[in-house]
């Protein structure tokens, strides 16, 4: 595809973002497609800043957003998707005739992950790891949608995490309870779980021996999700399999919250097929 003066671009914004598979899943998605769009990586530290130069330029046509902006980017934005709203964080923006809209694809890319994967939230208990945007999105998620029992959040920042207890407690009917993230806890509320979702950054490359789950805790009647996907299989994900747990890779939730983005830019039916192409390619 040739880039010209009518090549429109999006991107990411995060940081760090060397690690983003992002541009090479999108720009295979635009390639085949031929849609005339470039996707970048944007490493950013001011996002106010970012947001007003991206919204400078005419063929901007959209960004995801990742940690750590999910939740700081939302004032800055003219609108903001009813859901994303609720949970309280965005990934993605959409530029249309010069207004900036905030969605969230993180939630049904997480609940699709887990339906796909033959796993039945109705009447669970889930265990959650993190409080973070992707942990919010999830969060809202499953009060919405899962039928789960209860959810359980434990996570190491103790006003974030009590921030989105609370916030889950007043929107939703989904019974809640949060504690600190350590072992005694997660000795307490792993065993007894059925799904176990880990939603913070740790065992992502290039730290892939790191895991905050003690493979002691994993039992045969869990569920694993990671969020992380870069590695494929993270040592909690290894470690789960070697027990006899369901896992559930982080590549199934980014393909899928991808493929959201790839049709709110576009509005054309994602080739998900490529997409999900590159992702494997990269982890041969």
């Amino acid at each position: 595809m040739d880039i010209n003066a009518h090549t429109q671009f999006c991107g990411v914004i995060g940081n760090p973002v060397e690690h983003s598979l992002s541009p090479a899943v999108h720009n295979a998605a635009f390639q085949k497609l031929g849609v005339n769009c470039v996707y970048l990586a944007w490493k950013v530290e001011t996002i106010g800043d970012a947001i007003k130069g991206l919204r400078a330029i005419g063929n901007f046509r959209g960004a995801s957003v990742t940690i750590p902006h999910k939740v700081s980017a939302m004032p800055f934005l003219d609108e903001v998707d009813p859901t994303a709203q609720q949970i309280g964080a965005i990934n993605t923006i959409v530029a249309e005739k010069g207004r900036l809209t905030g969605y969230n694809t993180d939630a049904t890319g997480a609940l699709r992950a887990l339906r796909e994967g033959g796993v039945e939230l109705k009447g669970t208990d889930i265990v959650m790891l993190g409080s973070g945007g992707a942990a919010r999105a999830i969060a809202f998620g499953l009060a919405a949608q899962s039928g789960a029992d209860k959810l359980t959040l434990l996570g190491v920042d103790d006003k974030e995490r009590a921030t989105l207890a609370a916030d889950v407690r007043s929107k939703t009917a989904l019974a809640i309870e949060d504690f600190h993230l350590d072992e005694t806890v997660l000795g307490r509320t792993v065993p007894g779980a059925q799904i176990l979702i880990h939603c913070t950054p740790i065992g992502m490359s290039p730290k892939v021996d790191n895991t905050c789950v003690p493979a002691s805790l994993l039992h045969a009647g869990l569920t694993v999700m990671d969020i992380v996907y870069n590695p494929r299989e993270t040592r909690l994900l290894k470690e789960a399999k070697r027990v006899g747990c369901k896992t559930i890779p982080g590549l199934e939730m980014f393909l899928n919250q991808a493929v959201t983005q790839f049709e709110l830019w576009t509005n054309q039916s994602a080739p998900v097929d490529v997409m999900r192409a590159v992702l494997e390619s990269r982890f041969q």
